[in-house]
């Protein structure tokens, strides 16, 4: 069984959010998303239209590697270097509304759930849609590199 440990985290997330986009209904960017920052140490929105699946596949990601994971911790993976012109450069952790909304979008999906007071862990129904993910995205992976074959966990 293949998990999200065994293929490499950026082709998997791109799978996880193209995945998300078509099959999973309960996740839609909301409408402020096209003009939100995702922190302040950004300076402008991200250009990517459909960033809001990338970003839910990412917290889906380091829900199942990190779990239970908390916003506050979210936000400080997702944070980042703040420009302070002539000043020093500060660590500042990313904005928390975009965070919690994709956390409540995947919880009523039925991908994630709540364990208070630790944070948020997977659902069997989240941990079998990531292993599936991850297994199809390895097999294509072994059909254009042979040698990975041996680090398939069949």
């Amino acid at each position: 069984m293949t998990t999200p440990h065994d293929v490499p985290a950026s082709k998997f997330i791109d799978r996880l959010a193209k995945y998300l986009r078509e099959n999973v209904d309960e996740v839609q960017p909301p409408a402020w998303a096209t003009f939100a920052k995702t922190g302040t140490h950004v300076e402008k929105q991200p250009q990517n239209p459909n960033w809001w699946y990338t970003r839910s596949a990412s917290v889906l990601r380091k829900v199942y590697i990190h779990g239970p994971i908390g916003l506050e911790n979210l936000r400080s993976d997702y944070g980042g270097r703040k420009n302070n012109g002539v000043k020093k450069n500060h660590v500042t952790k990313a904005g928390g509304s975009g965070i919690r909304k994709s956390l409540q979008q995947l919880e009523t999906a039925g991908l994630i759930q709540i364990m208070k007071p630790q944070g948020r862990i997977m659902t069997p129904k989240g941990r079998k849609m990531m292993q599936e993910v991850s297994g199809d995205l390895s097999k294509e992976l072994c059909k254009s590199v042979p040698e990975l074959k041996k680090y398939q966990g069949e």
